[in-house]
């Protein structure tokens, strides 16, 4: 396991899980209260334009647990004006005081692409926002001109504690400005080759810090499905991996020996909802590369190899074939792993 990080106040390793507001909202708040009873650190609910929305869904976690970290997770700067996203996120802080996290990357291209936005992703964008959002999260009055413009914005009301930014990304330049710059890092992988290139990346960003970084986090963002049926659990694994492989870098990609315009045609096919055929281009091969799938037993091993460099695992979706079961046999076997 690694020991360059952690957040303070944690025992060891951080577990968190990612809700997917693609189901009726009750039922998605639901599971991130049996995750809160499993013994998970921190929820993140996806941003995506095609699904219900984050924000109102975290008003309805917030109300609904008590320890459990919650935050949009990961939200992007283009969707939204920035001013905007921080103001939903303070609203969150307001309703969970002391338990809110910001986390904010680049957006899911084959998704911003549906927007006309995919042109619009970068480094500069989402540092530019996260700073800004501190600023007015600290009682500052803003003005900006970047990649968003603002004049003397602010927020008209008080925002409790401290809100963490986790940058969610992959590629070298994001992993070393989120240990620059940033309180985490979500990175999207769920292969201990990628989190030992991430964790090497980090350590490049944090050494340009200028301060110790202790509580800095990096999080193994990764595509989970865990059930006792093996091949269900891998199959369930499809959509998740082929939004992942449509996303990924070219470096990426190449690392596991995955064909680019497979991916590529896998990411065509998720951008005109033709989701079936999308999910049948995915292969035995990106499912090993990007999801952790499996028996209990073979999800411990993999998290403990991600553990070997990461600080904590966010499990991702699916969760598996049954996601209420799945979230207690994933929260067992992060803490058989974690003891290994």
């Amino acid at each position: 396991m690694s020991d360059d990080g952690g957040r303070a106040g944690r025992d060891g390793p951080t577990l968190g899980v990612e809700l997917v507001p693609d189901e009726p909202i009750p039922d998605v708040v639901a599971e991130g209260v049996a995750a809160e009873r499993a013994g998970y650190d921190l929820a993140f609910v996806t941003c995506h334009y095609n699904n219900r929305s984050p924000f109102a869904t975290l008003a309805r976690l917030a109300a609904e647990t008590d320890e459990l970290e919650i935050g949009p997770g990961i939200a992007n700067p283009y969707e939204r004006h920035p001013v905007t996203l921080a103001a939903e996120t303070a609203t969150v802080a307001d309703q969970a005081p002391e338990r809110t996290v910001f986390g904010i990357g680049p957006g899911d291209p084959s998704t911003l692409r549906n927007l006309g936005l995919d042109e619009e992703r970068g480094l500069r964008s989402v540092l530019e926002a996260f700073e800004v959002a501190r600023d007015l999260w600290a009682g500052e009055r803003v003005t900006h001109d970047g990649t968003f413009e603002a004049a003397n914005a602010g927020l008209n009301f008080a925002v409790p504690g401290e809100i963490p930014v986790y940058v969610g990304g992959e590629g070298p330049h994001m992993c070393r400005m989120a240990g620059k710059r940033a309180d985490g890092l979500l990175f999207n992988g769920s292969h201990p080759d990628d989190l030992a290139w991430a964790r090497e990346r980090v350590e490049e960003g944090r050494a340009e810090r200028d301060d110790d970084a202790e509580d800095f986090e990096l999080l193994a963002y990764a595509s989970v499905s865990v059930g006792p049926d093996a091949e269900a659990a891998r199959e369930a694994a499809r959509p998740p991996v082929a939004f992942v492989v449509a996303g990924a870098a070219p470096p990426v990609l190449g690392r596991h020996g995955i064909d680019a315009d497979r991916a590529e045609t896998i990411g065509e096919h998720i951008s005109a909802g033709a989701f079936g055929e999308a999910f049948e281009r995915v292969t035995p091969a990106m499912i090993e590369a990007f999801s952790v799938a499996g028996t209990p037993e073979t999800v411990t091993e993999r998290m403990a190899a991600l553990l070997d460099h990461a600080d904590g695992i966010v499990v991702g979706s699916p969760l598996g074939p049954d996601a209420d079961a799945a979230i207690r046999l994933a929260s067992e076997a992060f803490e058989r792993a974690s003891e290994e």
